[in-house]
């Protein structure tokens, strides 16, 4: 039954949101790449276009180039469009020096980056990760050029800013934060300051790059119930799972797909309506540039070959659907 529909189909059927990350120049000159976003996937989220330094590349200019290509293919195609990322401690320009500014000129520098690239889209992105990875491993605030600046009240200020001029629903994203544990904790202590402030947030985004461990996923309902409970949405944002070389289980696509179809199964009976891949195909993912060690297959697809992963969303979400 499931091998004559397309994930995109059956996630629809269930009202459920696939998406994987995107990256431009793929979108734009590689048609198996076009075709498998169009015809499998129900959201899109620029990879890398959206992030401070890519889009700009001197102090006066913006290059919305790459993130027009995403977020007009998503519109074309009827697809959630998820916007990442508006304030992260990675990936700023290589022109912009922090010592360059005062603490008032570092806010303002901020305000107006929110304002320019959050008001650009209002009408089109659905979802924005406001802020990306505030809380460090040890589940302390992390130190940043945006917390030395302005303190916690950096995190305040992106929601109400992006809040001015967007019409998408906000989210503050992490990794690592994804079953209940210390960073977890940390997090959710945040975010309830920062409800407790009347801050704008929307929801929540949990990475889930399952690449050296797979986080239990009775952990992970626990943590996305909790959240709820805060009246917030939970997205999965940045799912990949890959396995060390070393300590590789046996058949190890078939229990990548396990996992694949365990975490969805999460999704569903928590109401968690959203997951996103880091990619579309193995050989695009930035798994094997930047870990050595893992196995270099953490997605869905193999080329344009459906994976055992892929089969299992599939089957999950069409089973949950009859």
């Amino acid at each position: 039954m499931t091998a004559r529909m397309s994930l995109r189909s059956v996630a629809e059927a269930q009202g459920f949101d696939v998406g994987a990350a995107v990256d431009a120049d793929l979108l734009r000159n590689d048609a198996g790449y076009w075709n498998l976003l169009r015809r499998e996937f129900t959201a899109v989220t620029p990879e890398n276009a959206l992030k401070m330094g890519p889009l700009r590349p001197s102090p006066d200019t913006y290059d919305f180039g790459d993130a027009d290509a995403v977020v007009n293919f998503g519109l074309e195609y009827d697809m959630t469009v998820r916007g990442h990322t508006l304030v992260w401690h990675n990936q700023t320009p290589a022109w912009f020096e922090e010592w360059e500014y005062t603490d008032e000129g570092i806010e303002g520098f901020l305000r107006d980056h929110i304002h320019t690239v959050a008001g650009r889209y209002r009408d089109k992105i659905d979802a924005w990760d406001v802020v990306n990875e505030a809380v460090a491993d040890d589940g302390s605030m992390r130190e940043t050029v945006w917390y030395d600046a302005m303190g916690e009240a950096y995190l305040d200020r992106a929601f109400e800013w992006a809040d001015g001029v967007t019409d998408a629903d906000l989210y503050y994203n992490d990794y690592g934060a994804d079953g209940v544990n210390e960073k977890s904790d940390a997090v959710y202590d945040l975010i309830t300051r920062m409800l407790d402030r009347d801050v704008p947030i929307d929801g929540v985004g949990l990475q889930l790059h399952a690449l050296h461990d797979e986080p239990d996923p009775e952990s992970i309902a626990a943590n996305v119930r909790r959240f709820e409970d805060l009246g917030l949405d939970v997205q999965i944002t940045e799912m990949d799972v890959a396995y060390p070389e070393d300590e590789l289980p046996e058949n190890h696509r078939e229990r990548q797909a396990e996992y694949y179809r365990a975490i969805v199964e999460t999704c569903l009976d928590t109401g968690c309506k959203t997951l996103v891949t880091w990619g579309v195909r193995d050989d695009d993912s930035w798994v094997p540039g930047w870990f050595s060690g893992l196995t270099d297959d953490p997605l869905l697809f193999d080329g344009s070959t459906p994976k055992p992963a892929y089969h299992a969303i599939v089957d999950v979400l069409a089973e949950r659907s009859n």
